[in-house]
């Protein structure tokens, strides 16, 4: 009897050591599982992490290749643009060299047109479509923001944030974001006109990002 109560009492012992063995086995893949939506995408920031740090950028600084597209033809340029705040900004033309130093700042609710070659300067005061730069990156927040059909579309190296323009320019209709997984820094802008053709392309060759 004492042999049975013995033996008993060993088989239930090593069954608890088996389950034992098996939950802390087990354990970190189940974590692991739960754990999967939230995963740290390249400098451990998630996807989530990168739409808010977007949606929030207080100021930046880009260099990018403009392309705009009109009757059949196309025009390239290369421009500086710096976004200190929602009241002052500056984009500077690169190239083509023809039209290389021309800068368009804003101040307020004025608008200064500068070239360096000509040394010539044109204020116009009370510029009323000043916020609707489309080329500006905090233009298309803003339209995100504000335009309750914006979308997000995951990819394995990219975020694309879908929206539509506040204005009712019809070339300027639709507009797309699509930002670089790894650095969480915009990599093109897609804006489209009413037919969905696309007038307007932004690569995104150098930025740097301030948040509030």
């Amino acid at each position: 009897m004492k042999k049975n109560k013995n033996a008993k009492k060993l088989l239930i012992v090593t069954i608890i050591i088996i389950v034992i063995i098996l939950i802390i086995s087990i354990a970190p893949k189940i974590l692991t599982k739960n754990t999967t939506k939230n995963t740290k995408i390249g400098n451990n920031i998630s996807s989530q992490e990168i739409i808010q740090n977007i949606l929030n950028i207080s100021s930046y600084e880009a260099t990018i290749d403009v392309t705009i597209y009109s009757n059949k033809t196309e025009n390239k340029y290369k421009i500086k643009q710096i976004h200190e705040n929602e009241n002052n900004s500056s984009q500077e033309i690169l190239e083509p060299s023809n039209i290389a130093g021309i800068k368009i700042k804003q101040e307020q609710n004025k608008l200064t047109l500068e070239n360096s070659k000509l040394n010539l300067t044109n204020i116009i005061e009370n510029y009323q479509y000043i916020t609707e730069n489309c080329l500006d990156l905090t233009s298309f927040i803003n339209d995100y923001k504000q335009e309750s059909t914006s979308e997000i579309k995951e990819e394995e190296n990219t975020i694309t944030l879908q929206t539509q323009s506040q204005t009712e320019n019809k070339y300027i209709k639709y507009k797309e974001l699509k930002i670089d997984k790894k650095t969480g820094k915009p990599l093109q802008m897609e804006i489209k006109a009413d037919n969905k053709n696309t007038t307007i392309y932004i690569l995104y060759t150098e930025v740097k990002i301030k948040n509030n």
